[in-house]
């Protein structure tokens, strides 16, 4: 990553929309998506203004400022006029589709790197909530308020969210689980309309619901069906220490009872309390639900996972009994028919994996096409709510690609997701 700390400072009175900034802030000190980027409004630089700040970094090499234009009639060097020179230098249709397409590439890319920088930045913190909590478990309760703060602003955007594959999750299976399960709780709660309080409620406890099992051994700390009776009740026992680590960190009611409930079920049928839906929170059975969803996807052993399409089918077909239906039946209008991380074929027979889907119309996700005349780092991704004619016939079993579509698409083992604005450009490719 590029040192940043020898760029000039400006005073924040001096700043201009173009120019391109570094917050020393941390991400969780501010509102903005990313602690260093180019400022596109004056509404960017009240907010900065707010902040209380008195100086910033910035780079000149990476700013675009507006530059004084040439005289109308100013002759261009060779004694030509800018007519004669704009007629000669006029780019051919085919030179035109070309910078069209790298401009498009180059938002596309722009804008996944700004989902993993900020998932990378969350997993950071996370981690950090984590080492700090044996030592300091009030301060570790503060950090993940912190965090679940974070995302929240980040959430709090006009319109709708795409929900995003990452190429690059945390690292960690512990950090990908928690962090899987917070961001997609959090969007769920967000459609259901939940206030800023129940909102952070949802998140922390989402955060930390598997807060116990950092007191089992290593061998039990993940479910197996190979488990003697002895093992799944040692399993078990992470939902009771995860409790009282929650309390001597000392949580609010609202992610204690996330903490207590997350492998409840609607039917009685969970643990460790068997209580059944009219006993759980609404942040509770939000949590049961994404935390079923993601230990399907994305299990120990990766042999076992299940696409994210079979995952809410298998969901939808056990959701009379085991979640709340009202839930499910959100959470699968929000991940979309075809979850992103999803392969499929299209109507016109093409393959394609699923990149991101928007809740509004949850049959026409944005995909990347296997398209073998177009070079894999340079695919640009499909929108299919721009293409009425086009759809999905069938999802599939990644190993059950052809060869060349298998590579070019190089589905995930294991789906990391997060969120951007739907105003976010993600570039476009011609049917």
């Amino acid at each position: 990553m590029k040192d940043n700390t020898s760029d000039p400072l400006i005073d924040v009175a001096q700043l201009k929309v173009g120019m391109f900034i570094h917050l020393d802030l941390g991400w969780m000190a501010h509102p903005f998506p990313l602690s260093s980027f180019k400022l596109s409004s004056e509404d960017q630089l009240l907010v900065l203004r707010r902040l209380g700040l008195k100086q910033v970094r910035w780079s000149p090499s990476r700013s675009d400022l507006q530059t004084e234009a040439a005289a109308p009639n100013e002759a261009q060097p060779g004694g030509e006029s800018p007519d004669q020179a704009q007629q000669q230098a006029k780019p051919s249709p085919e030179q035109l589709a070309r910078e069209a397409h790298k401009r498009a590439l180059a938002a596309q890319r722009e804008a996944l790197s700004l989902c993993e920088r900020q998932y990378g930045e969350a997993a950071t913190a996370f981690r950090d909530i984590m080492e700090v909590l044996p030592r300091e478990p009030r301060g570790s309760r503060d950090q993940a308020i912190a965090l679940s703060g974070a995302l929240l602003d980040k959430m709090l955007v006009e319109g709708d969210l795409n929900i995003r594959l990452l190429n690059e999750g945390a690292g960690d299976r512990g950090t990908a689980h928690a962090l899987n399960v917070a961001i997609i709780s959090m969007l769920l709660g967000r459609a259901f309309g939940l206030g800023r309080e129940e909102m952070m409620d949802l998140g922390v406890g989402a955060l930390l619901h598997d807060l116990g099992k950092t007191e089992l051994p290593a061998r039990v700390r993940n479910r197996d069906d190979s488990f003697t009776l002895a093992e799944t009740q040692a399993y078990q026992q992470h939902v009771q220490k995860g409790v009282a680590l929650a309390q001597a960190m000392g949580l609010s009611p609202g992610p204690l009872l996330v903490i207590a409930q997350h492998h409840e079920n609607a039917d009685g049928s969970g643990f460790p309390q068997r209580i059944n839906v009219d006993r759980m929170s609404a942040a509770a059975r939000i949590v049961a639900l994404v935390n079923r969803f993601d230990g399907l996807c994305n299990p120990l052993l990766a042999s076992k996972s299940m696409t994210p399409h079979e995952a809410l089918s298998l969901m939808f077909a056990q959701g009379r009994n085991r979640f709340d239906a009202t839930m499910l039946n959100a959470f699968i209008r929000m991940m979309g028919v075809y979850p992103p991380g999803s392969a499929v074929q299209l109507t016109d027979d093409r393959y394609a994996l699923v990149v991101a889907v928007n809740s509004s119309r949850p049959l026409k996700p944005r995909v990347m096409v296997h398209d073998p005349k177009v070079p894999r780092e340079e695919a640009l991704i499909l929108n299919l709510e721009d293409h009425p004619d086009l759809g999905i016939r069938r999802s599939l079993k990644p190993s059950l690609l052809p060869r060349a579509a298998l590579d070019y698409l190089s589905p995930r083992t294991r789906v990391a997701y997060f969120f951007e604005s739907t105003t976010m450009p993600l570039g476009e490719l011609a049917a």
